[in-house]
């Protein structure tokens, strides 16, 4: 199904091929895209990059928690976590995820964990704590960002020990204890490296 050939999924439980979850709800899933990645920029752009992933994430009314380089078995990739509103209810789903692009496609590794009943708790202690005026800020990447979920203070890793059982401190951990676990297919390391977006294309001349 896809290039990722092993990876570490101790406490999970196969649900149905390429997805899994574990005793806590969060869902852990693989993809493979045969397509060019729909990536804004290229790797090596980090700043445009980072940009327009905030940008294109506050668009689709969400919010970009953090976006870094990385590698993935030795391949260069991108690791983005991301809130949207939690569907037909309240509260947020939290998601993380390696895109690992290649010249021609691309393979994902996605965490993802939902608010329960109990949602806003974890926002409302860290605001009571360091006060709206440093709880609310513009947004590292994009710092003239408007619309989606508004960036703060309070999805930082370093609240995540203060509330372990949060879903953004649950997507956090896992993607973190199986990143250097996955191991991927060697036809799919030697494919060209991913060269940026493909051009849009150029209007008809008359």
């Amino acid at each position: 199904m896809t290039p990722i050939t092993g990876m570490d999924l101790t406490g999970f439980t196969e649900r149905e091929p390429g997805v899994w979850t574990d005793e806590r709800n969060v869902l852990l899933s693989v993809h493979f895209f045969p397509l060019v990645p729909d990536l804004p920029a290229r790797l090596d752009e980090p700043d445009r990059l980072r940009a327009a992933l905030a940008q294109g994430v506050a668009g689709a009314g969400g919010g970009l928690i953090e976006a870094r380089l990385g590698v993935v078995d030795g391949v260069p990739a991108v690791r983005q976590l991301i809130k949207v509103p939690r569907p037909n209810g309240r509260g947020q789903v939290f998601l993380g995820s390696w895109t690992v692009p290649r010249a021609g496609c691309s393979t994902v590794v996605k965490v993802q964990a939902a608010e329960g009943a109990m949602t806003g708790m974890r926002e409302a202690m860290v605001l009571a704590q360091v006060g709206p005026a440093d709880y609310f800020r513009p947004h590292p990447y994009a710092p003239g960002l408007s619309g989606g979920l508004p960036y703060h203070l309070g999805d930082h890793e370093q609240w995540d020990a203060r509330f372990p059982d949060h879903p953004l401190t649950l997507v956090r951990a896992a993607l973190s204890r199986i990143t250097p676990t996955v191991t991927l297919d060697e036809r799919f390391k030697v494919l060209p490296p991913f060269d940026g977006p493909t051009a849009a294309a150029a209007p008809p001349t008359r």
